[in-house]
């Protein structure tokens, strides 16, 4: 593995993009929307190209477990003192492997949920990147860990519902499923993606009190799945439309892409 120097983009300024990717059955899980949003994300943030394949066989090389967790990270590449990208070499590519967390209970249980003081910033030319700067979701963890919740709804400066500390959020309401629109803030995840791809959602802007009265929640990512809500603001929430959510990931062969 390349090991990273104090001159990386990414080191110094946040200026890269990471994807963090499920290995099931030794096989690297929804590569082609991880690697959609890590493209789409450097063309918007002017990275220069990559190509798909050198940076698949990179994390393919981490793989040595039939469960594990692999973690893409592209940096802008090397520079000298100072904030412009002018003649900065070729972006860097770093992989690493982790064990795979262990999110049975969450999902068999679920989690419960409050809402956090902390107000995402708003910033339209970045709504949607996972990229490395990530002070906010720094600050918005720390305060689920003291919290007494298992996570967190942030809320941007607006006031609208953006999403967990490391997940996104689908609410259920007279029969239909809602998930923020992600244009102002937040992480356009992979596993919200595939969902918004097979399951009948409404994007949309809303505020805690268009939140308040739902019947359902969950929280997904591309590591834990879909983990239901049983508690929101200490009200207790249905578990049972989220099943069918769950199934399609049992059900759907693309989960093996």
């Amino acid at each position: 593995m390349q090991q990273p120097s104090v001159s990386d983009r990414s080191f110094q300024y946040g200026d890269g993009i990471f994807s963090t990717i499920r290995v099931k059955n030794g096989v690297l899980q929804f590569w082609p929307l991880h690697w959609r949003r890590l493209q789409q994300s450097m063309q918007r943030l002017g990275f220069g190209l990559v190509p798909e394949a050198e940076v698949k066989a990179q994390a393919q090389a981490q793989i040595s477990k039939p469960e594990q967790v692999v973690k893409v990270l592209v940096s802008r590449g090397h520079g000298g003192r100072g904030y412009s990208t002018k003649a900065l070499t070729a972006p860097d590519i770093y992989c690493t492997a982790s064990p795979l967390p262990d999110y049975s209970v969450q999902q068999q249980q679920g989690i419960s949920v409050g809402n956090a003081s902390l107000r995402l910033g708003i910033q339209p030319l970045l709504a949607g990147i996972k990229h490395t700067s990530r002070l906010e979701t720094v600050l918005h963890k720390t305060e689920v860990e003291q919290s007494g919740f298992d996570e967190l709804l942030a809320f941007d400066t607006e006031g609208f519902a953006i999403e967990f500390s490391a997940a996104n959020m689908f609410f259920y309401q007279n029969g239909q499923w809602f998930t923020p629109e992600l244009r102002q803030a937040g992480v356009a995840g992979v596993m919200r993606a595939f969902l918004l791809k097979k399951l009948a959602v409404t994007e949309g802007r809303f505020m805690a009190q268009d939140i308040a009265d739902c019947e359902a929640m969950f929280a997904c990512n591309a590591l834990m799945g879909v983990v239901p809500v049983h508690h929101y603001l200490q009200r207790p929430l249905a578990l049972a439309p989220v099943w069918p959510v769950q199934q399609l990931l049992v059900t759907n062969s693309e989960e093996g892409c």
